[in-house]
């Protein structure tokens, strides 16, 4: 039997929250908006470009939001001491690029498991805390959790318009 992505009933927003709730609820609502783009795609069709040039799938934007989620909430925000996945220093764009041969099933396994660890790596975090990041360029900045929250909810709601995009091209499937 062919493997396809599962289908998932989306989050909804909360309307009335605390800060936190907030922007947790938002960010989950974005984390199930790129699975519902997904949903019910084989693995070849997930692993399908968007239009040349470019090599965008679906595949790379989930593979791409399972690094960032290691990266900003447990290698930086939380300190974790783990390596990143995907991609390495000779091969930084290896979550979008390196679809052709990769298991669509386990790198859905690896999202989910990533958000799972990014969550719990979270609630320990106060929205004030702070740490250092470096910047591809060489530079160092100071991060709050609170900005982390906010660069995950539009980095997804980024991508996710590409989701939209993609999905249309390949089986005319559109959505919000």
């Amino acid at each position: 039997m062919t493997w396809r992505a599962p289908e998932i009933t989306r989050t909804k927003e909360p309307y009335i929250a605390d800060e936190r709730t907030m922007l947790e609820g938002w960010l989950d609502f974005h984390r199930d908006t790129l699975l519902v783009k997904c949903a019910g795609l084989t693995a070849e069709q997930l692993k399908t470009p968007s239009v040349k040039p470019s090599g965008l799938t679906l595949l790379g934007l989930v593979r791409h939001l399972a690094y960032v989620e290691r990266v900003w909430f447990r290698i930086r925000a939380a300190g974790e001491a783990i390596d990143g996945i995907y991609c390495t220093e000779e091969n930084p764009d290896g979550d979008f690029d390196d679809v052709a041969d990769a298991d669509a099933e386990a790198d859905f396994a690896t999202f989910a498991a990533e958000v799972a660890a990014a969550r719990a790596a979270a609630a320990g975090l106060s929205l004030e805390q702070t740490f250092q990041t470096r910047r591809r360029d060489g530079s160092t900045d100071e991060i709050s959790v609170r900005w982390v929250y906010l660069h995950m909810i539009e980095e997804y709601a980024r991508h996710n318009g590409h989701a939209d995009l993609i999905r249309e091209r390949i089986d005319g499937v559109t959505g919000d």
